[in-house]
Formats: structure tokens, sequence, C-alpha cells
């Protein structure tokens, strides 16, 4: 149990505003956010966007208050009378000291189940993806014909025939008659839906009915129809209820409307505005076909002035032929005139290059002398030279030593022995004499003596 926010009684007295506070605080502490059924009363839009009005029935009432923040985020209208279902934290206006509801929420009284089960259908199919804008396939300009899913009583049907009559007579309407109101209607919609789909005599299709209840309209707010709507490969316009009802059926299609003649406006062309935009362009093509012609006349009439006679022209380009042959004479006539100079000058500098051949040749005898006598001096030169190297080679010639009767001695390895101490005894040797040679067994060897080395 909650605690009394009022102290135990004492003597002293407290201000009428505590005594407001404290009333407010036992009230919201003592009640939880709850549901308040009753009718409206009372209405006030504050020109703040606050609402202020009363809940009653038969046998009290409230005053309520519901704040802008609140109240912008209804998706039905408040009207007087109305029976509403309100959402509330029981609070204490103090200035006032007025016991009030701190109205969070509104909904239509007695459909709160209905709400509910709306809520959590448009929740689970917008999760899957189906209201999905990137989904959503756009409408035909110009459709060979229009589909009408609805019932043939609805006054929504010939709120579209008129429509469609007026904007467009020669446009074909096929309908496909179906109950959009009572058990089993919801099965029956997405039939008509698929017929349509499987017949393919129209472009587009338009899904609608007049004005009702929640429980009037709730057929378009069965997931076989939402289903339906998405499946069809025929682009569908929802035109359900009046501006303010949506329902599933409008999230699904591909366009949605607020009423169904509006849906009708959408689906079709306007054979008026059709006719106002022919014209338009009928009297651009006109401006630019006009602006065009007067384009090329001015164009003519400036090449016009540009056009000479033939024999004008060839006057004048005799005259042009006959000034450039006298030019290209004087052309001629100055480049040989300046041919003839140079030839001149150069003429004048090989004369005075032109060697004297009688010195020259002169010249070249006495040279002729001078190179056989240096020659001859060169050759007696290099004779005595080359006696010279030959008695010195005579001499350093091994072989004019071993004819003064020495020899050279090789070991086994055929290497040149020089001292007595390279052979081992009992080795041979092979002897090399002027003419001729020999092998030769080692008997004994001697140590070099003073004079020897």
């Amino acid at each position: 149990m909650l605690s009394s926010p009022f102290p135990p009684p004492q003597d002293q007295a407290i201000p009428v505003s505590e005594l407001n506070r404290r009333t407010r605080a036992l009230l919201e502490n003592s009640f939880p956010p709850l549901w308040v059924s009753g009718e409206i009363s009372n209405l006030t839009r504050h020109g703040s966007g606050h609402w202020y009005f009363s809940l009653k029935d038969d046998k009290a009432q409230v005053r309520c208050v519901m704040f802008r923040h609140r109240n912008q985020y209804l998706d039905f209208e408040v009207r007087e009378g109305m029976q509403v279902e309100a959402r509330a934290i029981v609070t204490l206006y103090e200035p006032r000291g007025d016991f009030q509801l701190n109205v969070e929420t509104l909904r239509p009284g007695g459909l709160g189940a209905l709400y509910e089960a709306f809520a959590r259908l448009k929740a689970r199919l917008e999760a899957e993806g189906l209201f999905v804008p990137e989904r959503k396939r756009p409408l035909p300009s110009f459709p060979r014909a229009v589909g009408i899913i609805t019932s043939r009583e609805a006054a929504a049907l010939r709120d579209v025939l008129t429509t469609l009559r007026r904007r467009m007579p020669s446009l074909p309407v096929v309908i496909y008659p179906t109950p959009v109101q009572g058990r089993g209607a919801a099965a029956r919609i997405a039939e008509a839906i698929g017929i349509a789909n499987q017949r393919g005599e129209c472009d587009v299709l338009i899904l609608c009915r007049g004005g009702g209840s929640i429980e009037d309209l709730w057929e378009f707010n069965e997931e076989i129809v939402a289903r339906a709507i998405v499946a069809s490969h025929i682009p569908i316009v929802c035109g359900v209820g009046h501006e303010t009802d949506f329902t599933i059926a409008d999230f699904a299609a591909d366009v949605r409307a607020p009423t169904p003649t509006a849906a009708a406006e959408l689906a079709s062309p306007n054979r008026v505005e059709l006719a106002h935009k022919l014209d338009r362009f009928a009297a651009r093509l006109a401006r630019d076909m006009q602006r065009t012609l007067e384009t090329r006349m001015q164009h003519l009439d400036h090449l016009a002035k540009r056009l000479r006679h033939p024999g004008e022209r060839l006057r004048q380009q005799a005259d042009e032929l006959a000034h450039w042959r006298q030019r290209l004479g004087q052309a001629v006539q100055g480049q040989l005139a300046r041919r003839r100079w140079q030839l001149a000058h150069l003429a004048a500098r090989l004369a005075a290059a032109r060697p004297d051949l009688a010195r020259r040749r002169q010249g070249l005898d006495h040279l002729g002398t001078r190179l056989t006598r240096a020659t001859a001096q060169s050759l007696a030169h290099w004779r005595q030279r080359l006696a010279s190297l030959e008695a010195h080679l005579g001499h350093l010639n091994p072989r004019a030593v071993l004819n003064r009767g020495y020899s050279i001695v090789r070991n086994e390895a055929g290497e040149i022995v020089t001292r007595a101490s390279q052979l081992q005894m009992g080795e041979t040797v092979a002897l090399t004499f002027a003419v001729g040679g020999a092998d030769a067994r080692v008997l004994d060897t001697h140590a070099p003596t003073p004079e020897t080395g």
C-alpha cells in the first residue's frame, strides 16, 4: 500500500498550494496510467494546439487536457459527442484545484481491439517490405482500359464511373463486381484481383468503396487483401473511405487515393487537360515553324546579296589570273638575276682560290728527291743496326756455348740442373751437346769448391 503524502495531523495550517501539490502527488502515485471510456463534450481546441474537453457518461464527467505534442499524432478526427477511450494519467491542476485527466492518446470507443489488430498487422507486413516505395509501380499515363473492383450497389461505383466519363469518355471500363463488406468479403476482393490479373484486360485497377466506420471498412484491413494487392502485376489505386480513413489496403496499393473519386482521377487521363496540352503543343509548334521560316527567309536574303553573275565572277577571276601572271614573271626575273649575281661571285672566289700548279709540281719534285735520299740513309742505318744485333745474338745463342764444349743437363723432370745438390745418387739425367745428346746415371756428386762457388 502506498504511503500517504500527508503528515500526521498537526495544529499548524498549510497553504492551499501545498495542499494541492500533495493531493496531486497522491493521485499520480495512487493511479497508474489507465484507459477511461466516455463521450467527448465541451471540446475546445486552443490556439496553442492543446485540447480541453470533458469525458462523460450518463452518471458523471471529468475534465481532460491533451497537449499538442500528443494530439498531433492521432490518425482520426476527434469530434464533439464521439465515444472514445482515453489513456490518461489521473492528476490535479494545482492552480485551480481541478481534478482532471492528462490524456496521452485516444482511440474510438469500443474499437480498441480492432485498432490493436490493425497496428499489429500493419507492423508485420511493413517489416516484410510490403509497403516499401521501391516495390510500388507507376501508373500508366494512357491506359488501354481501367478495371474497377467494388460492389455493383456501391455509391462509390457511380462516383468513379461519373468521374471517368467526365475525364475520358472513350476509355473502356471493366467492372469486377464483388462485395466490399460483410463476412467473406475480403476473400472475394482478393479473388477479384486475381481474376483481373488472369484476364489481363486492364492496365490499371481501382479498388474502391465509400466511407464508413472502422467495422464497415475492416475487410480492407485483412491480410489476404493486402497480399493479393502486392501479388498483382497490374498497378492498383486504392480509394477506400474518406480522406481521413486509412486501411492496410491503402499502404499495400501502388497509389493511395483519399476518395473513390480521387482514385478515378489518378487512374485516368483528363481529356480537357490533354486537349489544352495539345493546343499548347500546336501553338508552340506553329511558333517554332514560323520562327524557322523567318530565319530561313532572312538567311536566303543574305545569300541573295552574296550571289553574283557568273560572267562577272569570270572577269574578276581573269583579272586576278593576269595579276598573278605578272607577279610570277617578275618573281622569275628577280630570281634569275639573283642567281646570276651569285654565280659571278662564286666564280670570282674560285679564281682567287685556284692553286699554282707549276710551283706545286716543283715543290713535289723536290720533296721526292729528299724522300729518296732520306730513305737510302735510313736503310743503311738499319742495316748496320741489324748486323750489330745479329752479332750480339750470336754471343747469346746457347748453341754457340755448346760448340765450345759445354753441355746442358736435365733431370728426370726435364728441369735444367745448375747445381750438384739438385741430383741424387743413381738418378738418370739427360745430356744435350752441340750435336746430339745422351742419357747418364749419377754415380756420385761433389761439393762445390771455393773456386766454383
